[in-house]
């Protein structure tokens, strides 16, 4: 069933989630395209990789780690701990912490041309050193005749920089060559319904079409997120008359 909410669901803004609904949602947005533009366009999942080393007191949730490790105990006989014991002590560096985020490339099938990038953004993306990373690569973007979609389905975290945007809880843009420094904007509200986007194609042809709604529900069913993310409140906080509206929508438990 689709999500309860009329556009963006706020429960699926919490960040141990979002790397899940990232990623599936960046899939089902290729899905989505893939028979609009074929067989005149390849549409590609590419990875940017964020790596950071962090001091060990900071405890903020990045991305997922790989592997588990436990805490055991008697795995080394008292007996035996004096024998073991390193003849040069030695000290390792920060811990280094890997994230990667997927994004589209529409390219040309002709001859793999990038015609389009498509962003969807994450909280790394809005904070730190990952922000001016992502910024960087935006700029490259727009210095090139590649256009650029960048979607933001967060409340939280830091704008990124994009004037003319009015008051609104999300927002689209998209940035083509022939119109640049100029961009259209969707402005989205939490109550609105996720709007469907333009996606350029080649400048004689009529751009492909992207319902970030209905990827939304696609991914909302496939991933069975009414099963479990309603147990708490969203992340960030709805204000209250939003709280107030969106308390009857929310699932029983």
């Amino acid at each position: 069933m689709p999500s309860p909410f009329p556009g963006m669901d706020p429960y699926l803004e919490q960040a141990d989630l979002w790397q899940d609904v990232h990623e599936t949602m960046i899939t089902a947005a290729r899905a989505f395209l893939v028979p609009q533009v074929r067989p005149g366009y390849i549409v590609r999942l590419e990875e940017q990789i964020y790596i950071r080393e962090r001091p060990e007191d900071e405890q903020e949730l990045v991305g997922t780690a790989d592997v588990a490790v436990g805490r055991g105990a008697g795995l080394v006989p008292a007996a035996a701990e004096a024998t073991l014991v390193a003849p040069v002590r030695g000290r390792l560096g920060a811990a280094v912490e890997e994230q990667r985020l997927s994004f589209i490339e529409v390219r040309d099938r002709r001859d793999r041309t990038v015609i389009t990038v498509i962003e969807l953004l994450s909280p790394s993306n809005k904070r730190g050193e990952d922000r001016v990373q992502y910024l960087a690569k935006r700029d490259r973007l727009l210095a090139s005749p590649v256009s650029l979609v960048e979607i933001d389905l967060l409340r939280g975290g830091r704008r990124l920089p994009v004037e003319g945007l009015p008051q609104c809880d999300y927002y689209a843009l998209v940035s083509q060559p022939g119109e640049r420094p100029d961009v259209g904007l969707w402005p989205i509200r939490l109550r609105d319904r996720l709007p469907v986007l333009p996606i350029p194609l080649r400048p004689a042809e009529p751009p492909a079409r992207l319902d970030l709604q209905e990827v939304l529900h696609r991914v909302y069913d496939e991933a069975g997120f009414a099963d479990h993310i309603y147990a708490g409140q969203p992340d960030p906080p709805l204000r209250p008359e939003d709280a107030a509206w969106a308390q009857p929508l929310v699932p029983p438990p």
